[in-house]
């Protein structure tokens, strides 16, 4: 790699983490010298900064402009595309979330209610289908969280990530005030304990 110590040590975590993520290590470090780099960078400069050939950089830009995480931008003089990340850190958290949504949980979904409807032909079938039911009812839930928090502006989502502890403090206090008008009632899905 031809990059600056401080620079390499991001890039090179971050192309490990990707690996975690589920990305390619390549498709991680182009995403990082991209993120930190103070001006738009061409396909010849991530060659030379991550040290790979110039087809695993192209399939690595191919694969972060489908996560719509990069962008094209041209630069006046040039006929090289030249590519830069979005400018606001939490349009790339919020990019990132809605981009994994989309490839793993809604598919989850489909399947489970195309499963889910099908009648069940036999105990063990029947056990599943009501496991099944359980795991959709909290995809269902945590996806219909994360559609109200995405239209949330992002200075009034920091305030409520800010809150941490103290919603659950909230909470507590409220369960306190409305006591035995089912304040506490046990959430759907929650196990055995939660919620009662």
């Amino acid at each position: 790699m031809n990059l600056p110590p401080l620079i390499q040590a991001f890039v090179l975590h971050f192309g490990e983490m990707g690996s975690r993520w589920g990305i390619n290590r390549t498709v991680g470090q182009v995403y990082a010298v991209i993120f930190l780099a103070n001006r738009p960078v061409c396909a010849d400069d991530l060659v030379d900064a991550v040290g790979v050939a110039r087809s695993n950089v192209a399939m690595a830009l191919k694969e972060l402009q489908s996560w719509e995480l990069i962008r094209l931008k041209h630069v006046p003089g040039e006929r090289r595309d030249f590519y830069t990340t979005l400018d606001d850190i939490w349009a790339i958290v919020r990019k990132l979330v809605e981009q994994r949504k989309r490839r793993e949980i809604d598919p989850t979904l489909t399947v489970l209610r195309e499963l889910l409807m099908q009648s069940p032909a036999s105990e063990e079938e029947r056990f599943a289908q009501e496991r099944m039911q359980e795991m959709h009812g909290v995809i269902e839930l945590v996806t219909g969280w994360y559609d109200d928090i995405e239209r949330l502006e992002t200075e009034r989502l920091v305030q409520l990530l800010s809150l941490g502890s103290k919603i659950v403090k909230a909470l507590e206090w409220k369960d306190k005030l409305f006591v035995g008008k089912g304040a506490r009632g046990k959430a759907k899905g929650a196990p055995a304990g939660e919620g009662d």
